[in-house]
C-alpha cells in the first residue's frame, strides 16, 4: 500500500509540473521555490501546537489548489504559482513519508511517526 501510496503522490508531484509549465515563469523558479513551503516549520520555534499549525497550513494540498483556483479566476499568476509551489512541494514531502503534522511533536505525523 506505501507504494500505491507514494505513486499517486509522485503523480501529484508531476501534475504540479505540468501546471507550472503552463504559467509565464522561466523553468528556474519551480526548483527553486519547491522547498520554501519548509519555512513553515520556523512555528516550531514557539511551540509544537503552533508549529503544527504553521506547518500544517504550508503543506495542507487544498490549500495550494485554493490558491491556484483563486489565482487562476481572480488574481493572476502570483497566486496561481504559490498554489503549485505549495501543491507541489507537499506531494514531494509525502512521497518521502512527511506528512502532516499531529501538535504533540515533529515526528508524530499522519502517515507515522518519522526518523525511526
Amino acid at each position: 500500500m506505501k507504494n500505491i501510496l507514494k505513486i499517486e503522490e509522485l503523480a501529484q508531484f508531476l501534475l504540479g509540473i505540468v501546471l507550472f509549465s503552463q504559467l509565464d515563469f522561466a523553468w528556474w523558479w519551480f526548483p527553486s521555490l519547491i522547498l520554501l513551503p519548509d519555512i513553515g516549520m520556523i512555528g516550531y520555534a514557539f511551540n509544537t501546537k503552533v508549529g503544527a499549525f504553521v506547518y500544517n497550513l504550508f503543506h495542507n494540498k487544498a490549500v495550494g489548489i485554493a490558491l491556484i483556483l483563486i489565482g487562476m479566476f481572480y488574481f493572476g499568476e502570483i497566486f496561481t504559482l504559490i498554489g503549485i509551489i505549495l501543491f507541489s512541494h507537499s506531494a514531494m514531502d509525502r512521497i518521502f513519508g512527511y506528512g502532516l503534522k499531529y501538535p504533540d511533536s515533529f515526528q508524530n505525523t499522519h502517515l507515522g511517526k518519522i526518523g525511526k
